[in-house]
């Protein structure tokens, strides 16, 4: 089995499918079959389409890197009629995936505590399928607080967060100038990348 990695979310549109999506194909550039997998997505299949489209090498289809999807653009516990999820039959397709690729890139609903059922979150998700995290945070005005929660939530259901990337994108302001300081002087063991995938593919292969 290949090596994998979780990519959450400090919120949502902050970037997840933009970083997940580019490191299959640099991870793929360097030699390796790298796929990307969005084991639930919610509203239209945009980013699972984006992620098949960069793992096109490996022959993945649509519902091999989406096994789950939910027509409603909300958290998967909002939809309108319940649908049972299973997390042993997503850690059954992931396992699928990670016996054919070198490497699985496995891209998050939301943040990290989307509500998937009444009970369970994303962060359950990932605890199911026991891979090291990655956080993507906007760096932008209140990058500091949703990064540094969503990093103490990651430590606390024991997984390791492997590193934060900070995503550079939008109207430029004030804080961006600060936030990967301030940010590198609280994340202790975290590595924190300022928008350098070159970087986040050597982490994530580490």
């Amino acid at each position: 089995m290949g090596k994998a990695v979780f990519i959450t979310g400090t919120d949502t549109d902050v970037g997840k499918t933009w970083v997940s999506v580019r490191l299959v194909k640099l991870l793929r550039e360097r030699g390796l079959n790298a796929v990307g997998m969005k084991p639930i997505e919610c509203g239209s299949y945009d980013d699972s389409r984006a992620l098949q489209e960069v793992s096109a090498g490996a022959g993945v289809t649509l519902e091999e890197v989406n096994p789950i999807h939910l027509d409603e653009p909300v958290a998967p516990a909002a939809v309108s009629v319940p649908v049972e999820i299973r997390f042993e039959d997503l850690k059954e397709a992931f396992d699928r995936l990670a016996g054919r690729a070198d490497f699985v890139v496995v891209e998050g609903a939301g943040g990290w505590l989307v509500p998937v059922d009444s009970e369970r979150t994303v962060a359950d998700l990932a605890v199911a399928l026991d891979l090291p995290v990655v956080v993507v945070a906007a760096n932008r005005l209140g990058c500091l607080n949703h990064t540094l929660l969503t990093t103490g939530a990651i430590r606390s259901t024991g997984l390791e967060c492997r590193a934060v990337f900070l995503n550079l994108f939008g109207p430029e302001d004030l804080s961006q100038q600060t936030n990967a300081d301030q940010l590198a002087q609280r994340l202790d063991e975290i590595t924190l990348i300022d928008h350098d995938l070159e970087a986040l593919a050597d982490v994530c292969l580490s």
